[in-house]
């Protein structure tokens, strides 16, 4: 066996034993930055970061020697329970193990382009949380490495070991009235708009619906803006090649959550449906907020 092999097996080995002898410096935030060059050289201290939020991001310049790095939000239920992380588009200089049963496993590889582009999710219903390891790559010069990523809690996938084939039935099924009416009054976003076009990223499993705005609800951050040039309106909704969108004529109510800075299309009904849904619920007094139609 090459010796590369036998020191790939016996890695992840050796940061456990070294993370239970070696003395720790610690931080606990909900985003945490970092630089491997602040480290002492003959230190044998490993540092521990614990994020402790919904959602927040790390960055670790220059990597060197080894982070553990506990993602333990406080979770509200046990509903909340599973975390996701999405590696930096730029992440270079270390791999990414994560902790399960006592052993770690390779996550995230800088050589791994597949790995690099997706994003991983961990149940997380213990009070410990999830731990993850990242391990610098041995560098020949100081040029500047950063490995990083943001992390966010996902309260409805909450047993997914993958994220983008959970959302599939969250997706693509469609809307009942009873979460349509809910829909309107809990997501990230509420927009009516049109469709102004759809296009297609097979490499990348997903779909992306561009619309045209003709009314901002609500939105959490400014994905909907208006174009420099013509003034309008617009914006990118994310979704699962698996849901086959395709373009339709009309308005539509679309609505949904953020999950890493994108919008993911939830429930989008034609708008005249949606009127007459919410109508009926109002006179019935069954509708769960007040929505301003005009």
């Amino acid at each position: 066996m090459a010796t590369g092999q036998r020191w790939g097996r016996l890695l992840p080995a050796l940061l456990l034993l070294l993370w239970r002898d070696w003395p720790l410096c610690t931080a606990d935030h909900c985003s945490w930055k970092g630089s491997g060059l602040n480290w002492e050289p003959r230190s044998r201290a490993v540092e521990q970061v614990r994020l402790r939020c919904t959602e927040g991001s790390l960055e670790w310049m220059y990597p060197a020697r080894a982070l553990r790095v506990v993602l333990a939000p406080n979770l509200a239920s046990i509903q909340h329970s599973t975390v996701c992380i999405k590696p930096m588009s730029d992440f270079k200089g270390a791999n990414i193990y994560v902790e399960r049963e006592g052993e770690l496993h390779l996550l995230v590889s800088e050589t791994d382009e597949a790995r690099l582009q997706h994003v991983h999710c961990f149940a997380s219903d213990r009070p410990q949380g999830v731990a993850l390891f990242l391990q610098a790559s041995p560098q020949r010069d100081i040029s500047r490495r950063t490995a990083g990523f943001q992390y966010e809690l996902l309260s409805n996938l909450s047993t997914a070991p993958n994220f983008q084939i959970t959302l599939v039935e969250a997706m693509c099924r469609p809307c009942d009235n009873a979460e349509l009416l809910m829909a309107v009054c809990s997501s990230d976003f509420v927009v009516r708009g049109s469709i102004k076009n759809v296009t297609h990223e097979p490499q990348h499993h997903m779909s992306q619906v561009d619309v045209l705005v003709e009314k901002v609800y609500r939105q959490k951050n400014r994905i909907f803006q208006p174009e420099e040039f013509t003034g309008e309106w617009t914006g990118p909704i994310k979704t699962l090649l698996q849901c086959r969108v395709k373009k339709g004529e009309g308005d539509f109510l679309f609505t949904g959550n953020e999950h890493f800075g994108d919008a993911w299309l939830g429930c989008a009904p034609r708008f005249k449906d949606f009127q007459m849904i919410y109508q009926t619920a109002r006179e019935q007094r069954t509708n769960p907020c007040e929505f301003q139609l005009n």
